[in-house]
């Protein structure tokens, strides 16, 4: 099936590091993909050593006078049965053109509670998660055409462990992500100050840095907390650490979560919306409450005081990405989607 995915998102970001996934992934497959994607050099040169052929367009605000008609022009070149419009702009751009009557099916795919007025022309909407897909539901978005499909997560078993910047015998936590208040590092750096014996690496960027910088100070706690910046080797990260914590207020999915599963490293979270729905508590993970440096702290100390435990919880994570988020059954499902909204006629080809 001829299928277009739209990506006009920011250099990093977990959708993004998705569609990275995906789209080779579909190409792998059988089905034939056109990326097309906001102007990013490195996106460009990683799909296109994944063997794809992407198109880059600028994109812009509304001041851009060239995207929808280049975008008009491209898909209606390549002819595709589906168009997939990865979140908010891509939705909108892609939405114009499927309003002025283009054939194909027009997807958005969300990874965030979104305003979805991004997507009223769309066909289908899908989530990365259950309850993202019964928000949708809940907005007013009709039953039928919301829908779920979850995200795959790169295998990271076997990966060689990175020389994480802790002490000789110090446990060794890890954290990854943009430095934003919602993915809740200062409560971490609080939980750090309960846990005298602990090393954190936090690997991630963003405009948080110089105010967490600042509590690390004020914690006393500057002396074990390693700002690694935006890292491209997650498996090694992951690899080299004792213990994941996500201490996330707002996570729609978490796919640092997979990651860690796939690594087999044990994961303490806080109970944001994703967490709260792939986790299951003292089993694949730990759940803590949102905002609580204290149970956080107290969580990690009792893996840390109990390597058993923490082995259970890591094989058991292991154990469900193989099941639900490893590359394999989600490509069947993605594949399995995108053939089931196709127009009749794609369908009977294919």
């Amino acid at each position: 099936m001829r299928m277009a995915h739209v990506m006009a998102g920011a250099p990093m970001g977990g959708a993004e590091g998705f569609f990275e996934r995906l789209t080779p992934a579909l190409q792998a497959a059988g089905e034939a993909v056109l990326p097309v994607i906001r102007r990013d050099a490195g996106r460009a040169a990683r799909l296109r050593a994944a063997g794809l052929d992407p198109v880059e367009l600028p994109f812009g605000n509304h001041f851009d006078l060239t995207t929808r008609s280049r975008l008009a022009a491209t898909l209606a070149g390549f002819r595709p049965e589906v168009v997939v419009a990865w979140q908010n702009r891509a939705s909108l751009y892609a939405g114009k053109i499927r309003r002025d009557g283009a054939a194909w099916t027009l997807v958005g795919r969300l990874g965030g509670y979104y305003s979805l007025k991004y997507y009223r022309h769309c066909d289908h909407l899908v989530g990365n998660t259950r309850d993202l897909r019964d928000w949708l539901v809940r907005q007013g978005w009709p039953a039928e055409r919301a829908h779920f499909v979850p995200n795959f997560a790169t295998d990271f078993a076997g990966t060689a462990p990175a020389d994480l910047p802790a002490p000789p015998g110090m446990p060794r936590l890890l954290a990854l992500g943009r430095l934003h208040p919602n993915k809740g590092f200062d409560v971490l750096l609080r939980a750090l100050a309960l846990l005298p014996g602990a090393h954190l690496s936090l690997a991630g960027e963003g405009p948080e840095r110089a105010a967490l910088e600042r509590l690390a100070r004020e914690l006393g706690v500057a002396d074990r907390v390693a700002f690694l910046g935006w890292r491209q080797d997650a498996g090694a990260l992951l690899a080299g650490c004792d213990i994941f914590v996500c201490p996330s207020r707002h996570e729609p999915l978490g796919n640092v979560v997979l990651e860690a599963w796939s690594a087999a490293r044990p994961v303490v979270a806080a109970a944001a919306q994703g967490p709260v729905e792939m986790i299951r508590e003292g089993e694949t993970g730990l759940l803590v409450p949102k905002e609580a440096p204290a149970p956080l702290a107290a969580a990690i100390a009792g893996l840390l005081a109990d390597p058993g435990r923490a082995a259970a919880l890591a094989d058991a994570g292991r154990a469900e990405f193989l099941r639900a988020h490893a590359e394999a059954p989600v490509l069947a499902r993605w594949r399995g989607f995108l053939h089931a909204v196709a127009p009749a006629a794609a369908r009977e080809v294919a």
